[in-house]
């Protein structure tokens, strides 16, 4: 970010810089976890909100969480899952945006999961549907620690963000063909399953917690240009001594 620009502008330059960077990853063969991991980066930084996380439906048609900007959020979207009970998995089964400014007022609405995110110091909600035409593939997520909804400016940005994040998972190819766009699907959730695995050994063996593991996680994948599902992999099946990744300087023998 270049502070030295006016607000508006330095906004306008960010926002141009996300764009850039998420189409940069989808113009080829692509790491949908990274992809998507950067989007919930991206979202938390321009749309001035506290948290993001990101949903997608497995090839049963159920939510699974893939993407999640901290581990507080990772959390509360796991909750909203088990519950069943939410406003992410009440946009994805409407296929509208769902909001509410303010959850310490908001009733029985959802009454599980409002008592949880309040305890967990989020007060505003904002949840944006995957959506291409009538095809609903998941939740972008949205949660701040302060009441208020978004600006009709940065509501437009969320939308935009959604809409790159389902463009980049529902491909021409995908369209095409329902069995590739399954398989994506799928092999998204899938590594999703195997970089908590990695997660938690690289917590084990660096005594660190697991969003400090999740980083450490990728800046080993980025330091050597690979995909991070490639290395949860082989951290997961052995092949890649923890050690290693928590000691990024050393090479890894390949």
């Amino acid at each position: 970010m270049n502070d030295s620009l006016p607000s508006g502008t330095r906004r306008e330059s960010d926002l141009v810089g996300a764009f850039v960077q998420l189409a940069d990853t989808l113009v080829d063969d692509y790491d949908v976890p990274e992809v998507l991991h950067q989007l919930a980066t991206h979202s938390v930084s321009l749309l001035h909100v506290s948290a993001a996380g990101l949903m997608l439906s497995d090839q049963r048609g159920s939510l699974q969480l893939v993407a999640s900007s901290n581990e507080r959020t990772r959390l509360l979207e796991l909750f909203q899952l088990q519950t069943d009970e939410g406003p992410c998995v009440e946009s994805f089964r409407t296929g509208e945006t769902v909001t509410e400014a303010d959850l310490s007022t908001a009733g029985g609405r959802w009454a599980v999961f409002t008592p949880q995110a309040l305890e967990q110091g989020f007060r505003a909600v904002h949840a944006v549907p995957l959506r291409l035409r009538g095809d609903v593939i998941g939740t972008l997520n949205l949660f701040n620690q302060c009441a208020g909804a978004l600006s009709a400016e940065d509501a437009q940005v969320a939308r935009a963000l959604a809409d790159i994040a389902t463009i980049g998972i529902l491909q021409e190819r995908a369209i095409r063909h329902g069995e590739v766009l399954t398989e994506q699907l799928q092999g998204a959730l899938n590594s999703r399953v195997t970089i908590e695995q990695a997660k938690g050994l690289l917590a084990h063996a660096g005594g660190l917690d697991m969003e400090q593991a999740f980083q450490a996680l990728r800046q080993y994948a980025r330091s050597r240009h690979t995909g991070l599902s490639d290395i949860a992999h082989r951290l997961a099946s052995g092949q890649l001594p923890p050690d290693l990744v928590l000691s990024p300087g050393s090479g890894d023998g390949t």
